[in-house]
């Protein structure tokens, strides 16, 4: 496999110099483009789109063809790996995911086991191939998964929800159980996140969307702990490339130097940090990616150009280490339009910052 013609957003990982700014969207394949409505229509369901690597292609490339963007990123769900493990994953329309089998008795937590990413998780690098072949090496491919801890939310909970309520109950009451899911999933991912490189992925992000509901000492032990495990055992190089990897720990502003040095190569910022006191706090130890409030984009187009310059700005004169994207997954309500102002305020703005 070839690098990618338009390589910016890996050099920005890797802290090598760029000539712009690189920008990718976090949900960029989604509900806001009507393109993704209709092929999700033809799915029948959002899990037989994320099932079929023929329509996960085709949606993947969409906004690849409106908008300017730097990176490509595998349409699926971090769901599909307690999936693969048995819990009976189904949406309920308008209420989000939901397992048929919650993981609430010690049998079925002892039971568990890491499901092979050639057996029932096949579909997920079948789609990771087809689309490096679709894209010919134009943008780069990110594959993802859900950080350990934010996939036992769901799996314990049963679905996703605020308080969870069971999970925190079992890390102060039976913490050992906790561990137990904790160390299958870090494992899992390791393995799935490794089949996606070994498949075509050419960087590769941890959602860790729900550990900032953790204390301090309980994130330490059960979240940050089992994402250095995965750190530690990720594909470093593929087909003399490195292949880099992102944390995004959503609400994650007290980690940030400890999630500096977990291992990645860039820390994913959530809108409620200043980007350019994070990149003071971290040094150059890492890249940062972020991290625009994704509500900006529903303001008007003054506002969106306003906004990003601030976002640009705030990191600071520097033509290394930033990868500019929303603070979280963009909204379904955004107006499609005002994606292209974004992307493009980024690319010229931070031209301008650099003199080109």
């Amino acid at each position: 496999m070839n690098q990618p013609s338009n390589d910016t957003f890996l050099r920005a990982l890797l802290r090598q110099p760029t000539d712009y700014t690189p920008v990718w969207l976090m949900r960029q394949a989604g509900r806001y483009l009507p393109e993704y409505c209709e092929t999700r229509r033809r799915a029948g369901s959002f899990l037989q789109l994320c099932k079929s690597p023929a329509l996960a292609c085709e949606v993947t490339l969409q906004p690849l063809a409106r908008y300017r963007l730097d990176a490509a990123i595998l349409f699926s769900d971090i769901l599909t790996v307690p999936d693969a493990m048995g819990l009976g994953l189904y949406f309920s329309e308008g209420e989000g995911p939901r397992f048929e089998r919650p993981l609430r008795e010690e049998w079925a937590i002892r039971d568990l086991e890491v499901p092979d990413p050639d057996g029932p998780l096949r579909y997920v690098m079948d789609a990771v191939a087809e689309i490096r072949r679709a894209l010919a090496d134009a943008v780069p491919l990110i594959g993802f998964a859900g950080s350990p801890f934010t996939l036992a939310c769901y799996m314990v909970e049963g679905e996703s929800g605020s308080e969870f309520r069971h999970i925190k109950t079992m890390i102060y009451e039976r913490p050992d159980l906790v561990h137990r899911i904790l160390s299958v999933n870090a494992e899992a991912v390791t393995r799935y996140l490794n089949a996606q490189i070994e498949s075509g992925a050419q960087a590769v992000m941890l959602f860790d969307s729900w550990g900032g509901c953790l204390s301090d000492a309980a994130y330490r032990e059960f979240s940050l702990a089992y994402i250095q495990r995965i750190m530690a055992g990720l594909i470093r190089e593929k087909d003399g490339q490195r292949i880099p990897s992102i944390v995004f720990t959503k609400g994650g502003g007290l980690w940030l130097e400890d999630i500096a040095a977990c291992g990645c190569d860039a820390l994913g910022l959530d809108w409620t940090m200043d980007i350019g006191a994070a990149r003071r706090r971290v040094g150059d130890r890492v890249a940062l990616q972020g991290n625009l409030d994704p509500s900006v984009l529903l303001a008007s187009p003054e506002a969106i150009v306003r906004e990003t310059k601030a976002v640009l700005d705030s990191y600071g004169p520097s033509d290394t280490g930033h990868v500019f994207n929303l603070g979280h997954g963009i909204s379904r309500l955004t107006p499609a339009e005002h994606v292209t102002v974004l992307v493009d305020t980024v690319h010229d703005y931070s031209r301008h910052l650099r003199g080109k």
